[in-house]
């Protein structure tokens, strides 16, 4: 099966699909450092301000999770693995739409709320246009 090459010849790295799982990778990959360097700001960027900072740990487990996800889609992406990348954007949504519940659960801020919902929108229109490249053989 092609998955690299479009019936023009346009190569993966020049599919939209493509440079719309790079931000998804690199987003990740930051999330872990910041867990990392400073977790208790962190949960605040995230909407859950932790309520006791010596509870910092969970925000790790979060950035645990940002590092697998980062170097999966990486992988995938590295593969060109559109079909893949493809439903590990849609599943991702789960969590984006998980993390903008769990804030309003939490009461949190409104702009945060919206920016875990855009994130899931964005999910949406990657795993959309990569299904789409999928199909014409990209």
């Amino acid at each position: 099966m092609q998955t690299h090459l479009s019936e023009t010849g346009k190569t993966f790295w020049r599919s939209v699909g493509a440079w719309l799982v790079v931000p998804m990778v690199g987003l990740m990959l930051i999330n872990f450092g910041r867990t990392l360097a400073d977790p208790v700001g962190f949960a605040v960027y995230l909407g859950l301000p932790l309520l006791n900072v010596a509870d910092f740990r969970w925000v790790q487990v979060y950035g645990l999770r940002a590092l697998f996800i980062g170097l999966f889609a990486a992988y995938l992406l590295w593969r060109r693995q559109t079909m893949a990348l493809k439903w590990f954007a849609w599943l991702a949504m789960i969590m984006a739409v998980g993390d903008a519940w769990l804030v309003w659960q939490a009461g949190g801020a409104q702009a945060i709320i919206v920016r875990h919902c855009l994130t899931a929108l964005y999910l949406l229109v990657a795993g959309t246009v990569l299904h789409r490249s999928f199909r014409k053989g990209i």
